[in-house]
């Protein structure tokens, strides 16, 4: 049964927006009005219903009583900040609306400012001038969404701290944003209700995906939410199971299954592995009945020859040039595996990471992404400081930003300088109650990524990031983080002192970032369009503030041989297809990985898959 709010979550490449989207057409052909809204940066719902919506509730085409809506993050400040001001235009002259405005200008705000438009649908679901029946968000991958949902009971808790100091917020005085705290209370009280939410998780039968939700279930149970049920995308059709490829991976599909089955008591769906891609309405529509009433239908694709598809025209795939983009030249190299979230940035970063390893470069793997695959793909324990080298690789060291850790000692160390450099106890208390709101873990966990990227010592320095939008909001933050920090956190320093610290932290790493003789980024992707557009917008944007893509890997090729059947041939046509775009689209050398017969994870298969990728054993 429906309810109000509709959460879809999971591990990025499960088919979230996919799933989502084929519910948010059912229940508009019911009758209901629905609105469809994501808070993935990276968001990708025009993709899907393959027609414009962007920043604003948007009808559907061709769906009566269906909006959707793309929250974008910078329309989402500029917005938040308005309305904040515009009461204090008609009262304070405009040098005291600028200081606020200053103070409001920090990545908090940005952050504040998405979750704000977040929870207005929540408060007030509306489209069309016409209340809603029902909400669906398609969420950003588990780790991000996580942190979007803890943030209704950390901004209520940090304005009320403040309000009774008759303080100042780093989103706007207290007192002006009363009325956020009281909508943010709300929200929470409605994300807590099961009669109200419910979350949908949606997984892959994989390992990874499994462990994932786990923990994603049991944070959410922690906030208190507790309604929840899980869609099993992407099975392979049993009677599709043949030839050794597809039958090795049916047989690790059937082992997951039955652990989601003992691991999870909710109600599940399964939704079959599809010959094609799900787009346009019409294909939601099909999916949506197999999705609430049942079937095995999983052709989408118009019906072909029994042919073999052409042969594979192999990438001009020059694996010294590959290499040289992974290798260091002169100093040190730093690689940035970024893409849409599930592609496979993780083990690729992994496999880079041992291989470079192994040819005796010594080598740091780090993570920033909050969902921490990385422990899974090592089968690792990975801390928040460099680990002893990786499992007898003498040149491989392993670690992760804990963003809560860093967040503390962040907290601590701009502290412990206001104390020494003989600030008074006011301003450090003024300090300290602006370093405890929730925004400031992204500061603390970029300054981390700065402290790591700033280091000496290691030959490589290989980044497994978050999925792509949140990459490009954690890059883009050097851009002008001098001037953000002037107001954040040396409010009571003289600027030019807080613009020098600022520069001689980051000036280097920027610069590195933009030298493609020292740092490559190398673009994961699926060959199937959302992951090669995604890819190619955060590669135009990444432009703009001169960084420079340098490789791209093509992960999971279906080989031609593993193609006997008519839904393989059709699989294989497809992506084929998409290979024959990622030439055209990119002008940098392209590495195709191939879809293997299990997952990949242990130092073994790391080592084996890195010597097939680099060295063509």
């Amino acid at each position: 049964m429906a309810t109000k709010f509709m959460f879809f979550s999971g591990k990025g490449g499960v088919g979230k927006t996919s799933m989502a989207c084929a519910t948010a057409v059912c229940l508009a052909d019911s009758g209901k009005r629905v609105l469809i809204v994501t808070t993935d940066p990276a968001s990708n719902l025009a993709d899907v219903f393959e027609q414009p919506v962007g920043h604003k509730v948007t009808a559907i085409e061709g769906v009566p009583g269906l909006w959707a809506m793309e929250i974008d993050p910078d329309q989402a400040t500029h917005e938040y900040k308005e309305r904040a001001l515009a009461p204090l235009r008609a009262l304070f002259p405009p040098e005291i609306v600028k200081v606020v405005e200053e103070q409001m200008s920090g990545p908090c705000t940005a952050e504040v400012a998405a979750f704000d438009r977040f929870t207005d649908f929540i408060d007030n679901p509306s489209a069309g001038g016409e209340p809603l029946d029902i909400v669906v968000f398609d969420t950003a991958p588990t780790g991000h969404t996580l942190r979007l949902l803890e943030l209704p009971a950390e901004w209520s808790r940090t304005i009320e701290q403040a309000a009774q100091t008759g303080g100042q917020t780093c989103i706007g005085p207290a007192a002006a944003i009363q009325e956020q705290k009281e909508k943010y209370d709300r929200a929470l009280r409605a994300l807590v209700d099961p009669s109200v939410t419910s979350f949908t998780f949606v997984l892959h039968p994989e390992s990874s995906a499994i462990r994932e939700t786990e923990r994603s279930i049991a944070e959410l149970a922690n906030l208190g939410i507790k309604n929840f049920d899980l869609i099993v995308n992407g099975v392979i059709p049993p009677e599709e199971a043949s030839g050794p490829l597809f039958a090795a991976r049916s047989k690790m599909q059937e082992a997951h299954m039955e652990e989601i089955r003992e691991r999870f008591p909710y109600p599940a769906r399964t939704m079959f592995l599809f010959d094609s891609e799900i787009k346009g309405v019409s294909r939601l529509r099909r999916v949506a009945e197999l999705l609430f009433h049942g079937g095995r239908e999983y052709r989408l694709g118009q019906p072909e020859s029994d042919a073999p598809p052409a042969t594979s025209r192999q990438m001009a795939e020059n694996r010294e040039e590959v290499i040289s983009r992974l290798v260091p030249r002169s100093g040190r190299r730093t690689v940035f595996f970024a893409g849409k979230g599930g592609v496979g940035k993780t083990v690729l970063s992994c496999v880079t990471a041992v291989w470079l390893a192994r040819q005796g470069y010594k080598t740091l793997l780090l993570t920033t992404d909050p969902a921490e695959h990385i422990g899974d793909v090592l089968e690792a324990t990975v801390r928040d400081i460099p680990d002893l080298p990786y499992k007898d690789i003498p040149d491989l060291w392993v670690t992760k930003i804990d963003a809560k850790k860093a967040a503390e000692a962040y907290r601590a160390r701009i502290l412990d300088d206001a104390r020494q450099k003989g600030r008074s106890p006011e301003a450090i208390a003024a300090m300290a109650e602006e370093l405890s709101s929730p925004c400031t873990e992204e500061m603390a966990a970029f300054d981390k990524f700065i402290d790591y990227a700033s280091q000496d010592g290691w030959d490589v320095i290989v980044f497994d990031t978050a999925p792509t939008g949140h990459t490009l909001r954690l890059l883009e933050l050097p851009i002008d983080w001098s001037a953000q920090l002037e107001v954040k956190v040396f409010a009571s320093v003289d600027s030019e002192m807080a613009d020098d610290v600022a520069k001689k932290r980051f000036g280097k790493v920027i610069d590195v970032m933009r030298d493609p003789e020292k740092c490559t980024f190398a673009f994961v992707m699926y060959p199937e369009s959302t992951p090669i557009v995604e890819s190619h917008r955060a590669m135009e944007e990444l432009r703009t503030v001169g960084i420079e893509p340098g490789l791209v890997i093509a992960n999971q090729e279906l080989p031609d041989e593993a193609c006997t059947t008519t839904y393989a041939k059709a699989r294989r046509r497809m992506q084929l297809r998409y290979l024959d775009e990622m030439k055209r689209r990119f002008t940098v050398p392209i590495l195709t990985v191939p879809l293997l017969p299990r997952e990949i994870s242990g130092r073994e298969m790391l080592i084996d898959l890195g010597d097939r990728l680099f060295e063509g054993v």
